[in-house]
């Protein structure tokens, strides 16, 4: 029986990049993954193809919408979704391969199979033959991702009602696209079909999108893709949806209780996600689960087994592949004996619509929920010069700083390269900023990151410059 220091169960971000610091500190150890490809959710039906897609859509929109106005003419312009398709999934396979690469490298123990607790040091891992084989470890880490939620009463036939998996994979174009949820995933994805000439409609049951980002991201999101052709029905409960043949029929009470039907041809379910801890046995182990199914874990990330550790999806907080790997290696170097920490205030969210959106720290709700009293900054792209040169008017940078202090307590962006753009912003939070140290560092012109100083001067006494 092989023996191991620490055993990864999941190779997703959370796992892999555990394993990884895990070896680099010196340990022998083994990554346990279900599938035969590496990289979880994340890499191979999640971030990465979704990334790919989004990309290859924008390429589409933009020569049909805007190269005219760039000089560039062209003729017969078409989408060709089956090359579209495959470039996604030469991008998860390159992906994927490199960590495989990255596993042989850091001398890490793959083993392919489904990971069962037979007691607090030994996992039982069984292969899609069925055949069985069992490890030993002094430790282990819970890693195993999440999968899409289901909505009570709607049945995913994986055909016309589909979640985020299967969508990655359509033969056809939809004529008219149903999204059941008005958050990251269903957005993400319904821009791929909308900049490919989908009719798309989303029925979402808050009164807003993106609900767990700031307000306002909410609505400038919202108004931008309307321009782009989306439909919201927002406060619309769905009460079922029916398949037959190629028509989709979604059934929704609105506020007021009036019944709504929606008809298309393809029907996404993208209404959260739920942890993946089934069949792993926990119980051998006595390791609890919250009323959400999320393992419970200490500051340290252990579980209720004291060998044990849980990251990413299967426990609190935000589900992204970046907080998991933070988590990994926060695991990893406490194991280690080091004296890691983790600022989850400090950790980012992102959209990857277009324009992107991505927040840090606090929103505005948060702050007036805690009673901070907060100053605001904000400054729109359409005001900068960068963003002006790339024709990507839409969208503000907002700042929210301490009324007192001027400490950056919240950043949040909707506009092009947000999603890198607020690099700057984590660091702020990070090393306690205040919003005149960002106003007073130089920023290369022109660039997108100038909204960022923009905003800040303005948080600083109304002092932005360009407006």
């Amino acid at each position: 029986m092989s023996k191991y220091d620490v055993t990864i169960i999941g190779s997703g971000p959370g796992g892999y990049v555990a394993a990884i610091r895990c070896a680099q500190l010196g340990m022998k150890v083994a990554l346990v993954e279900k599938y035969e490809s590496l990289g979880g959710t994340c890499l191979n039906v999640g971030c990465i193809p979704s990334k790919a897609l989004l990309d290859s859509s924008e390429h589409y929109h933009n020569a049909s919408h805007t190269f005219d106005q760039h000089g560039i003419k062209l003729s017969n312009l078409g989408v060709d979704l089956k090359q579209m398709i495959k470039r996604k999934d030469d991008v998860v396979s390159q992906t994927v391969d490199g960590i495989r690469y990255l596993m042989k490298k850091n001398k890490i123990d793959v083993h392919i199979g489904h990971g069962t607790f037979k007691n607090n040091t030994t996992l039982t891992i069984k292969d899609a033959k069925g055949k069985k084989k069992e490890i030993e470890s002094a430790k282990f880490i819970i890693a195993t991702g999440s999968k899409p939620s289901q909505l009570k009463g709607v049945k995913i036939d994986k055909k016309r009602v589909i979640t985020s998996t299967e969508i990655l994979d359509l033969k056809t174009l939809p004529k008219h696209l149903i999204v059941i949820g008005g958050g990251v995933i269903g957005l993400e994805l319904g821009s791929v079909f909308a900049r490919l000439g989908s009719k798309v409609s989303v029925v979402e049951y808050m009164p807003s999108i993106i609900g767990t980002m700031d307000t306002s991201m909410g609505k400038e999101l919202q108004k931008v893709l309307k321009k782009l052709g989306f439909t919201f029905y927002t406060q619309h409960a769905v009460t079922g949806v029916t398949a037959k043949g190629s028509k989709v029929t979604v059934n929704a009470d609105d506020k007021s209780g009036k019944k709504q039907k929606f008809e298309g041809d393809y029907c996404l379910v993208s209404v959260g996600r739920t942890p993946y801890t089934e069949n792993l046995g926990l119980e051998n182990i006595g390791v609890k689960l919250d009323d959400r199914g999320r393992i419970e874990v200490d500051e340290n990330l252990q579980t209720t087994a004291k060998n044990v550790y849980a990251i990413g999806d299967v426990i609190k907080g935000a589900m992204l592949a970046h907080k998991a790997e933070e988590e990994g290696i926060f695991v990893a170097e406490k194991m280690a004996g080091q004296k890691p920490h983790i600022n989850y205030l400090a950790i980012p969210n992102v959209v990857y619509t277009w324009p992107e959106v991505a927040g840090v720290g606090y929103t505005e709700q948060q702050l007036k929920e805690k009673a901070v009293k907060y100053k605001t900054g904000s400054f729109p792209f359409k005001a900068s010069g960068r963003a002006r040169a790339s024709m990507d008017l839409d969208g503000i940078v907002k700042v929210y700083a301490d009324a007192k202090t001027d400490e950056i307590l919240g950043m949040h962006i909707i506009g092009p390269r947000a999603a890198d753009l607020i690099a700057e912003g984590v660091v702020a939070l990070e090393y306690k900023a205040s919003a005149e140290d960002i106003s007073r560092m130089s920023h290369a012109h022109p660039t997108f990151s100038e909204a960022i100083k923009e905003a800040c001067l303005a948080a600083t006494d109304n002092r932005a410059i360009h407006i």
